[in-house]
């Protein structure tokens, strides 16, 4: 093994870096997002039995299992928007964009105060003065405290009539994110990369239509943010490789220095 490698794996071993599972559970019971008629939803999580150490196969048990894409802790490869349906697949996207440091912007009081809080240029500028510039060819995680919802559909997608109410980003910082920063992607706790109320934006769903136009990722319903310090730790993110496909449930792992 080379020293980096070696290095790495001492560390592990030693348990001066740990790692931070940041993949919420996939189930039958994981929310999923709802889309108004006349659009169609994607299908939740479901399992279907084979055999369990039966007549149907004595000494194996498996299931077979049927879910959208985008169901879960998943990645938005950039052809799941229009504005970028000519760019990559998921099993296209360039693996060194899976794995890199991780900026983690903490705004878990303000979205506890305003489910509707938004992300802007101005907060991002402010931890930058703080804790540096965001990483070249890193990722941007967004933490508002809403993994602590996602055991409940209800509470986790928080819709009335006026529609779905989570935190996001806002516009400008959305293009800024897609058009600026030095970032591959963007992942956040909430069922999708944009605000709930962003069918209402100008452009709607800017997170999507930027980033994924400019060939940057999205990566959504993540766990455990509160366990990454603002900088130092590496996101490594693990799609299938499915091919024509414009996402894929993963595991989202982080490398944190204890």
């Amino acid at each position: 093994m080379t020293d980096a490698v070696s290095s790495l794996v001492d560390a592990l071993a030693s348990g001066t870096v740990r790692i931070v599972d940041l993949t919420q559970p996939l189930s039958e019971a994981t929310p999923i997002i709802q889309l108004p008629p006349p659009f169609a939803n994607t299908p939740g999580w479901a399992m279907r039995e084979i055999s369990a150490y039966d007549d149907r196969g004595p000494a194996w048990y498996w299931n077979a299992f049927e879910g959208g894409e985008h169901v879960g802790t998943h990645l938005d490869a950039p052809i799941h928007w229009v504005t970028g349906r000519d760019r990559d697949d998921v099993s296209q996207v360039d693996l060194s964009r899976l794995i890199g440091p991780a900026a983690v912007i903490d705004m878990s009081a303000e979205a506890a105060a305003d489910p509707d809080f938004l992300l802007t240029v101005d907060d991002v500028l402010e931890w930058e003065s703080r804790h540096g510039s965001l990483p070249e060819g890193g990722w941007l995680l967004y933490r508002t405290g809403w993994d602590a919802r996602a055991g409940d559909q209800q509470a986790f997608l928080n819709a009335n009539e006026t529609g779905p109410h989570t935190p996001g980003i806002d516009v400008d910082c959305a293009r800024w994110l897609a058009e600026e920063a030095p970032v591959v992607g963007v992942g956040v706790e909430t069922v999708g990369t944009d605000a709930g109320a962003a069918h209402s934006f100008e452009p709607a769903f800017p997170c999507h239509s930027f980033l994924l136009g400019r060939g940057k990722l999205g990566l959504t319903q993540l766990a455990n943010l509160s366990e990454l310090p603002a900088t130092g730790a590496v996101l490594i993110v693990a799609p299938l490789k499915i091919v024509k496909g414009s996402g894929s449930p993963c595991r989202a792992l982080a490398l944190v220095p204890n």
